[in-house]
């Protein structure tokens, strides 16, 4: 849990893998030519009572959902696909997205209350919005685990998706998401986790 948390919050990690291999130079089943490794032709330089360990590195780096980084800032007209937060207030939001960009990082990026506790995990439904009735049939149908989370999801509508499962791409351009009145967090009800 631990080294998860450390490669979510740094740009990389590098791990140190260790192995601990016989040293066949002092095994007696090297002498008879039965060891296994014998006929690999390992180069074996020095040995620490009768052991050596080999060292490996491995380097890992942050990974970003599917734009997860929520650019707003495209360049080519052909890749703007323009959005707009009704949050809670009624208040009407609009952003000049990209093709690609997910919802919910999108609204983390402008400071949109939509919560996203599991983090795009499919694992409860705190990141639900309404689509406009316009866009909704643009939309891909709904993977299985979508569909239960919200079906646990309060003030379910039929236009009832989760932002953490759309990804905006030209057909959707104009597209208005309203975020629900109230929300259900599976973890610790009230607490509203800060974004990445």
């Amino acid at each position: 849990m631990a080294a998860s948390a450390a490669v979510r919050s740094s740009m990389g990690l590098t791990l140190r893998l260790s192995r601990v291999i016989p040293d066949c130079s002092t095994c007696p089943l090297n002498r008879l030519k039965n060891c296994v490794s014998s006929g690999a032709n390992l180069q074996r330089t020095g040995s620490f009572d009768s052991f050596r360990t080999i060292n490996r590195h491995l380097q890992t780096s942050i990974g970003l959902y599917h734009s997860e980084e929520g650019s707003s800032n495209a360049e080519d007209p052909e890749d703007v696909v323009n959005v707009v937060y009704i949050d809670r207030s009624g208040q009407r939001i609009p952003i000049k997205a990209k093709v690609g960009d997910n919802v919910l990082y999108l609204a983390h990026k402008h400071g949109i209350d939509l919560e996203g506790a599991c983090e795009a995990s499919l694992a409860c439904s705190t990141c639900q919005v309404y689509v406009s009735a316009d866009h909704f049939d643009k939309l891909p149908e709904p993977v299985e685990r979508e569909d239960d989370m919200l079906d646990m999801a309060p003030m379910l509508q039929e236009n009832s998706r989760l932002g953490c499962q759309i990804i905006l791409t030209p057909e959707l351009d104009g597209i208005e998401l309203t975020l629900p009145k109230v929300t259900r967090n599976f973890y610790v009800d009230g607490h509203v986790p800060k974004p990445h």
